[in-house]
């Protein structure tokens, strides 16, 4: 065996990387046996198939990958803060744009998505899990996997370095010989398989699990989100699973699908990347588009304005976003016709996108404000969202597509579109929905200084960058000259990106000092809620509600408070079905992993045993014949009594 393939050489930061690494890896470590903490975490974590705790491990994950995709993001802005900057070499500097754009659209803005989903979708629909527990497990380990996969490719082997789009025929192995690539498709392979498990169960949980009365008009605008979201993810992903194989064989077997002899055809690769890469765009704001709405009609203290317009304009924005893809590459040679088809498709999602910004606006006139943390995200979103959608009609226009394509310009909108439409908006959803999982807010004074830092901040990032494209800097440039003018520009969206990493800390700051420092949340509504998730105990029990809620209206809590519309038809606690836990999806990921190590680095023998453990686990559990277990009555009744008091259970 060759271990050379294994190394990364060459950089100060790579050998810090795996020192901090391999220091942390045995703090954990210790730390866990130290606290006799190992059994604690199979039971509670490991084995879980709760939705909520399922949910906190999405979101501890994207938190993780937030701040890898950060450090990214800050080592590009440093490299080009002046001219002719030595802090990265040409080929450091494509790996680090390349998985900065990778972990922050797949492994931080997608994860915190679903992680917000599995917390909140079956508490808002009056339901106590996902239709598949166990499968949402899979669906979990199979994303930390393959993201835990791609993570190392930077200490081992090397990390990709064709962008995060990986274009033909820069991603083949002409090009990019290194395993790289490799590690892209079998980590993006792994994850994406679990994701579109996920969207499998949420649908079925939304579609067969909603509470009595709940009809689909009366759901909750996030509810509605996270459904189409998930359609989206059931017709998309299965293009990335194809592309990504095919990538694989071309990589690993010599197969010649994307290379451009042979009877192959590198805009393949481009055509099915985009079929499902601009739909992925909609699958994370989507379901920020619901965490909005949630949080503008409770600080509003109104109904959310034309709630049906919302769901149908949802609905066409689903549909268009599978019939833009061309408008990524324009200039690549289809014709006028072809683009101008796309441009007009492409323009067209801003109808359905614009009424539902003069819903929100309309939603907030006359309304009694308040303006707490996740309303000022919510408040900060529409204009800065509403810039990047202009500028994306801008650039929709085939013709006037061919001065701004590949700049700088591009860089500053897709930014503008999706750190407002997902970022934002999670960051939003997590100061909103933070009590409703840990029983205590985050501490208010904290989080609007955090919100003022990454706000101002990430225009001060960002909006340079639209200058630099007009003036021709090109994207993904490592270095520049001094007589190209690029450099203030440059250097003041480096002042920006400081800020930004200023404001990051500030909220994981929040987090820690709220959890020593803040009282527990005893009313279970503390931002007066309207859905189902606030009728519930703050944190939940594990069974989530001791009686299914009815349902009659849209906001069914406010109208239970304001109207007095009661929530329960039936009052009687009687005992209640739930899943138990389980240890297989977890080694079934752990297999899956090193499934996919194996096959990067042409590991032929451990990849057939895995290959082979991954179907015999799979058999193993198709036959499992564990039906969960029962809580009973008067468990309940214990269990609620205690919650009243303001016990943790």
């Amino acid at each position: 065996m060759d271990l050379d393939k294994f190394k990364v050489h060459g950089e100060p930061l790579i050998y810090g990387a795996m020192v901090s690494i391999a220091l942390a890896t045995i703090g954990i470590l210790v730390g866990l046996t130290y606290f006799k903490k190992w059994g604690y975490l199979w039971r509670e974590w490991l084995t879980t198939v709760d939705h909520k705790k399922i949910g906190v491990m999405y979101i501890l994950a994207a938190l993780l990958m937030l701040f890898r995709g950060g450090v990214d993001a800050m080592m590009m802005r440093l490299q080009t803060a002046a001219p002719e900057m030595k802090f990265l070499d040409a080929q450091h500097y494509n790996e680090v744009f390349t998985t900065h754009g990778l972990i922050m659209i797949l492994f931080m803005a997608m994860p915190f998505i679903i992680g917000l989903m599995n917390v909140i979708i079956p508490l808002q629909i009056g339901a106590r899990d996902v239709a598949f527990p166990r499968l949402n497990a899979v669906s979990f380990w199979l994303f930390f996997m393959g993201a835990m996969l791609l993570n190392i490719s930077f200490v081992i082997g090397g990390s990709p370095d064709a962008g995060w789009s990986a274009y033909f025929p820069l991603a083949s192995l002409e090009f990019s010989p290194t395993v790289g690539n490799n590690y892209y498709s079998l980590a993006l392979q792994i994850s994406g398989i679990g994701t579109l498990i996920t969207g499998v169960n949420f649908i079925v949980t939304i579609l067969k699990m909603r509470a009595p009365g709940m009809k689909l008009m009366k759901m909750p605008m996030f509810t509605w989100s996270v459904l189409i979201t998930n359609v989206i993810i059931v017709f998309a992903f299965p293009v990335l699973t194809v592309a990504l194989a095919l990538m694989m064989f071309d990589r690993l077997f010599g197969s010649q699908f994307f290379t451009m002899a042979n009877g192959g055809m590198d805009m393949l690769w481009a055509n099915l990347f985009w079929v499902w890469g601009h739909p992925e765009v909609y699958i994370v704001i989507l379901p920020a588009f619901g965490i909005y709405s949630e949080i503008i009609a409770t600080f509003s203290k109104k109904n959310l304005y034309g709630y049906t317009s919302m769901v149908f304009s949802m609905l066409i924005i689903s549909l268009l976003s599978f019939l833009v893809w061309a408008h990524h590459f324009y200039t690549m040679g289809q014709g006028a016709m072809v683009n101008s088809f796309f441009s007009i498709t492409t323009m067209a999602i801003a109808v359905p996108t614009g009424v539902k910004i003069f819903n929100w606006l309309f939603t907030l006139r006359k309304g009694r404000i308040t303006f707490t943390t996740p309303m000022l995200y919510t408040l900060a979103f529409i204009p800065i969202f509403t810039i990047g959608g202009v500028t994306g009609v801008m650039l929709a226009m085939a013709s006037a597509d061919y001065q701004y394509h590949n700049t700088m310009f591009l860089v500053a909108h897709f930014h503008y579109v999706l750190i407002p439409g997902a970022v934002f908006a999670v960051i939003a959803g997590f100061h909103y929905w933070f009590p409703k999982v840990f029983g205590f807010r985050l501490n208010e004074r904290l989080g609007k200084h955090s919100f003022w830092w990454i706000v101002i901040s990430f225009n001060v990032t960002f909006f340079p960058l639209f200058f630099l494209g007009l003036m021709g800097m090109t994207r993904r440039t490592y270095t520049y000259s001094e007589e190209s003018g690029f450099g203030p520009l440059n250097m003041l969206s480096f002042v920006g990106a400081v800020g930004l990493a200023i404001g990051f800390l500030l909220l994981v700051y929040n987090i820690y000092w709220s959890t020593r420092y803040m009282p527990r949340d005893t009313t279970s509504d503390p931002w007066d809620g309207r859905t189902l998730e606030w009728a519930t105990h703050s944190p939940m029990p594990i069974y989530n509600f001791a009686i299914v809620p009815t349902v009659q209206t849209r906001d069914a809590l406010w109208s239970a408070k304001q109207d007095n519309i009661p929530l329960y038809d039936d009052t009687k606690i009687t005992k209640i079905h739930m899943p138990s836990n389980t240890g297989k999806p977890f080694i079934l990921g752990v297999i899956f992993f090193i499934l996919g190590f194996a096959l990067v680095f042409s590991l032929w023998i451990p990849a057939i045993l895995s290959g082979i453990g991954v179907i015999v686990m799979l058999a193993f559990m198709s036959f499992d014949r564990d039906h969960g277990y029962y809580i009973s009555a008067e468990e309940v009744i214990a269990t609620e009594k205690k919650l009243k008091r303001g016990e943790i259970v």
